[in-house]
C-alpha cells in the first residue's frame, strides 16, 4: 500500500517562497532540513490537516531562475472561502489564470510554479 507524502519544489529565493505560501495559501513550515555541507536546505510546508506537505528546496549554488519549460505541472488547493481567496490572490497580483467557466482560477508562486484555486462544491 502507497501514500502520498509530499511534492517537491526547487525555488530560488527559500524565504521568499515559505512567506508566499503562508500568505497565500496558509501553509505552514513543519521542519527545515539543512544539509551538513550547506549546499541545500529544504523547507517542509503543511496545511492544517498535516496529511501532505510540499518540500521546497533551495541550492545554496543556484543563482538563475529554474526554466520550468512546457512542464504545465501544478498544486490545486480546495477552498471553503472562494470569493475572499479570490481578494487576497487579487491583491497579492498573483493570479495568473482564470477559468471563470469551470469556477476555478490559478496563482503562481515567486518562482513561476502554478496553483489550482477551487472552491469547496
Amino acid at each position: 500500500m502507497f501514500k502520498f507524502v509530499h511534492t517537491n519544489f526547487n525555488v530560488l529565493d527559500l524565504n521568499k517562497s515559505i512567506e508566499f505560501y503562508k500568505q497565500a495559501l496558509g501553509m505552514q513550515v513543519s521542519r527545515i532540513k539543512d544539509a551538513e555541507d550547506g549546499s541545500f536546505r529544504l523547507a517542509f510546508l503543511t496545511d492544517d490537516a498535516g496529511l501532505y506537505e510540499l518540500e521546497l528546496t533551495w541550492m545554496a549554488d543556484r543563482t538563475e531562475p529554474y526554466d520550468l519549460g512546457e512542464n504545465e505541472i501544478h498544486l490545486a488547493f480546495r477552498t471553503d472561502d472562494y470569493e475572499g481567496a479570490y481578494k487576497l490572490h487579487s491583491e497579492m497580483d498573483c493570479i495568473c489564470y482564470e477559468n471563470k467557466a469551470m469556477g476555478l482560477y490559478f496563482i503562481n508562486d515567486p518562482d513561476g510554479y502554478w496553483i489550482e484555486i477551487i472552491p469547496v462544491r
